[in-house]
């Protein structure tokens, strides 16, 4: 079983650029992708703005009995975020290296339009592999 259900880019006003499944079972078409990111992009906007502490950067960890979906967000505001079976740990470090990934693959893509849905063969690749190694490392645990 994988550890890393989906993954999903989302621009700074909330429209999904990029979704990948990684899981088997339970599938989402793309209205539910859709709807999964939008919703998430609100409840992280909301909770910036309830949070008690000032400088609060939003939610970066929901814990649920069946997944947990960890967030990082960049400077600009893109959001970064993975669901993954109950207690998986590491993924910051994951989507700090898929950031990485962003950063030098899209962003340096002349073709590329910022906010556009990313439709890159390298970082499609590259993330593959580190998607992979990252499951084998959750696996020699």
């Amino acid at each position: 079983m994988a550890a890393i259900y989906s993954l999903y880019i989302i621009n700074k006003s909330g429209g999904l650029i990029f979704y990948k499944d990684y899981g088997s079972a339970g599938r989402m078409d793309t209205n539910d992708s859709l709807r999964v990111a939008s919703l998430w992009h609100s409840m992280h906007a909301i909770s910036q703005q309830l949070s008690p502490i000032t400088g609060c950067y939003g939610i970066e960890l929901l814990e649920a009995d069946t997944f947990d979906l960890h967030c990082f967000q960049s400077l600009t505001g893109t959001k970064f975020f993975v669901v993954s079976e109950p207690g998986t740990q590491q993924m910051e470090n994951l989507l700090k290296v898929i950031y990485e990934l962003y950063t030098d693959y899209v962003l340096k893509n002349p073709f590329y339009e910022m906010e556009m849905p990313i439709r890159c063969e390298l970082f499609d690749i590259n993330l593959s592999q580190v998607v992979q190694k990252d499951r084998v490392a959750l696996l020699g645990r």
